[in-house]
């Protein structure tokens, strides 16, 4: 058990200063004052920091993404360390654009492999690949029967998609929009967006001619490029979630994205930011020859989350629902994630004045304490 004292709460929203008891890996109870009489409970000072929930990433390539230079180019595995530095505590793994020498076996087996080194980890089936690559032969049964399975991804506008149709896009939503259902799971499609002249048409088109209902259908990257982001908000205005990429592009980053969908009445609760990492950035001519590739980190989502609140202003409370409540909403885990609460995962960051992180809690284990880290992966 360890119960964290006199620390200002955040659930993301601003609580007060209180103490709050971990047991196990749920928070069992906040107070103004708790009292303990138990030397085997781990006492934590809180006075002068803030103890946020921990962030969610909802795409990171977990086993490595990239490969579009060849062999060389494929993207190292992420470790448990990486994730903690990051103050991730909940991560949703996927792959990219290579679904041949990776797979869902893999993707899988790396999701179980980071749950066993405590933090939670979810997956999506498929891949930029379309027919979709899977672990059961199914979209369905991938998302029903295996637990770490949400949902399903494709890509598309994107000239290494694989230029699926109308009717292939409406039957992999309806696919994971039922066996959503049927194992009360987000049961969702995320569709990666690249650079294409076509954004979101496709997506618009079957939501116009099907009644798969808007939320199953989640464009990611949508911050890439000026036109597709003006599409995206048009389609959060009728109701849709989108996902901002941190590190695309710094005019187009999260936290000025925000700033301008505010200002244009965009609901706010229909964002989420997310890294990408371990994922491959790259670059093409005019050819469609690569001409640079590199890795995103991790990382980029905590850099995102102290600039929007330290150099662009931000609220905490404001910035933090972006990479928390938001995110655990659309992938139907609140409020067992993303929030402060009796009951819910003891998943916890403390931060300083200046949004340094230095405790982490997840599952209610202490990975990091005085910014110091006490738990790395198995092989680290």
């Amino acid at each position: 058990m360890i119960l964290v004292k006199n620390i200002e709460i955040y659930d993301p929203g601003y609580i007060g200063i209180k103490d709050i008891l971990i047991s196990g890996n749920k928070i069992a109870l906040i107070d103004d004052h708790i009292e303990v009489f138990n030397d085997k409970i781990q006492i934590i000072d809180g006075s002068g920091k803030k103890l946020i929930p921990g962030f969610i990433d909802q795409h990171v390539h977990i086993t490595g993404g990239g490969g579009e230079g060849s062999f060389k180019t494929r993207a190292p595995e992420i470790t448990l360390s990486k994730l903690i530095e990051a103050g991730i505590t909940t991560v949703v793994g996927l792959l990219g654009t290579d679904s041949t020498t990776r797979s869902m076996e893999n993707l899988v087996a790396k999701a179980k492999a980071l749950k066993e080194e405590g933090v939670s980890v979810y997956v999506h089936t498929g891949s930029y690949e379309f027919p979709t690559v899977t672990l059961t032969d199914s979209v369905k049964k991938d998302i029903v029967f295996i637990e770490e399975i949400i949902g399903a991804k494709v890509a598309i506008s994107d000239h290494r998609s694989s230029s699926l149709t109308h009717d292939e896009l409406a039957r992999l939503a309806s696919d994971a929009r039922v066996a959503g259902m049927l194992s009360d799971k987000a049961g969702i499609v995320v569709v990666h967006m690249g650079n294409g002249k076509k954004g979101l048409q496709l997506i618009n088109e079957v939501l116009e001619e099907t009644d798969i209902p808007i939320r199953t259908i989640r464009p990611t990257h949508v911050n890439r490029k000026e036109e597709l982001l003006m599409a995206s908000f048009e389609y959060a205005k009728r109701g849709g979630i989108i996902d901002l990429t941190c590190g695309i592009y710094k005019e187009l980053s999260p936290g000025k994205v925000i700033q301008r969908a505010e200002e244009l009445d965009v609901p706010l609760e229909n964002i989420t930011i997310s890294s990408d990492g371990y994922g491959s950035w790259s670059r093409y001519d005019a050819y469609g020859k690569m001409i640079e590739i590199g890795v995103s980190q991790v990382t980029s989502l905590y850099e995102e989350f102290k600039n929007m609140v330290l150099e662009i202003g931000f609220d905490l409370e404001k910035a933090l629902k972006f990479i928390t409540t938001n995110v655990s909403r659309s992938l139907s885990l609140y409020p067992q994630k993303g929030t402060i609460q009796e009951g819910s995962d003891a998943d916890l960051l403390i931060i300083d004045n200046n949004i340094e992180i230095k405790g982490v809690i997840a599952n209610g284990e202490l990975m990091m304490h005085e910014g110091k880290l006490l738990k790395r992966g198995t092989y680290e």
